[in-house]
C-alpha cells in the first residue's frame, strides 16, 4: 500500500475500516482493498485472493463514510442509518468451513469466494453492534494526538487510553513532549 502498512489497532473491524482514510486514502484500488480485507481478518488467513474490483472500492468507501458519520454524530443521520442497515441485511457474511489439512490441525477457509455484499454486511453488522451497545459506544474515543482524528475502542483499564496507537501517535506525542522539555531547559 502506498501509504504504508494498514492500521488494525482500533479495536473493531468497522473502526479499522475508518482508519483506511487516514492519513490518506488506503483503499484507492481493488488490490489495496483486497489486501486490506485479508489483513483485517474478514476472511480466513491463507484465503485465495479476494475478487475485488473498482466497484467494490466505491462501496467500501461509501460504507466507511456512513459509518463514520453515525459514530461522530450525536443524533444519527437517517440516510446514513438506512445505508448501514441496508448493507447489513443485503447478504449473509462470508461462509466459512473447517477443513482438515494433511497431518495438521483443522483450518478455516471460505466455502466460496466472498462477494462485496457479504463483506460489507460483515462490516455493517459490526458497526450496528457497536452503535447499539451502550457500553461499547461509550468506549469509542477520538485520538488525542495533534493531527489525528482516528476513532478507536478504549478497552484499557480505567478507560484512560489517549491515542489510537501507543506505538504511532503515542510515541509522536512523547517525543514532542521530550523535545519541548529539552528546548525549555536550554532557554
Amino acid at each position: 500500500m502506498a501509504l504504508g502498512t494498514p492500521r488494525f489497532d482500533a479495536g473493531r473491524s468497522c473502526l479499522d475500516l475508518l482508519a483506511t482514510a487516514h492519513p490518506g486514502e488506503r483503499i484507492g484500488t481493488a488490490e489495496e482493498l483486497a489486501a486490506w480485507v485479508v489483513a483485517a481478518g474478514l476472511v480466513p488467513a491463507g484465503t485465495d485472493p479476494v475478487p475485488a474490483d473498482g466497484g467494490w472500492v466505491a462501496r467500501f468507501r461509501e460504507l466507511r463514510w456512513h459509518t463514520e458519520r453515525l459514530l461522530r454524530s450525536p443524533r444519527a443521520p437517517d440516510d446514513s442509518l438506512d445505508r448501514v442497515n441496508r448493507a447489513a441485511r443485503a447478504a449473509a457474511p462470508p461462509a466459512v468451513r473447517a477443513v482438515a489439512r494433511q497431518n495438521g490441525p483443522l483450518v478455516g477457509e471460505l466455502a466460496e469466494p466472498p462477494t462485496a455484499a457479504a463483506l460489507l454486511s460483515l462490516l455493517a453488522r459490526d458497526a450496528i453492534d457497536l452503535l447499539t451497545d451502550p457500553l461499547a459506544r461509550a468506549a469509542v474515543r477520538e485520538c488525542a494526538s495533534d493531527g489525528c482524528s482516528l476513532l478507536y475502542l478504549d478497552t484499557s483499564r480505567g478507560r484512560r487510553r489517549r491515542w489510537c496507537s501507543s506505538e504511532v501517535c503515542g510515541n509522536r506525542e512523547r517525543v514532542a513532549r521530550h523535545r519541548r522539555r529539552v528546548a525549555l531547559a536550554r532557554s
